[in-house]
C-alpha cells in the first residue's frame, strides 16, 4: 500500500500536523522526506505525526524520521508521533527509537 501524507499548520498551535496513511517505507520515504523538508522551509515549527493509519514502518523509514528530527532540534523544535498502531509501536520500543521520539496517544 502506498503511503498517503496529508499536513496542515495550526496556527493556533504554531505546529505542522502531519497524518500518515499506509507504509513507510523504502519506496516512500523519499516523497515524504521532501514533504517535510518543504513544509519545514515554509514554517520552521514543531511536527506532530498521527500514525494511527500509520500500518508499516521499515528501517529507511525510521531513518528518514532521524534525519528530520536532526533538522528540527537545529531550529529547536520536536517532532511528535501519536496514536501510533501496535505493529508501529513496537518497532519503536524494539529498536530503542522510543526514547529518541516523543510518542504518545491523543
Amino acid at each position: 500500500m502506498a503511503l498517503k501524507i496529508r499536513h496542515l499548520y495550526s496556527e493556533r498551535s504554531e505546529r505542522w500536523e502531519v497524518k500518515l496513511m499506509g507504509e513507510l517505507d523504502i519506496e516512500s520515504s523519499t516523497a515524504l522526506k521532501e514533504r517535510l523538508h518543504e513544509i519545514l522551509e515554509e514554517t520552521m515549527a514543531d511536527i506532530i505525526i498521527n500514525a494511527e493509519d500509520l500500518e508499516y514502518i521499515d528501517s529507511t523509514g525510521l531513518g528518514m524520521l532521524i534525519g528530520i528530527i536532526k533538522q528540527l532540534k537545529t531550529g529547536k523544535k520536536e517532532l511528535i508521533i501519536v496514536n501510533p498502531q501496535d505493529p508501529v509501536s513496537k518497532l519503536f520500543r524494539i529498536t530503542g527509537l522510543d526514547k529518541v521520539f516523543t510518542l504518545r496517544e491523543e
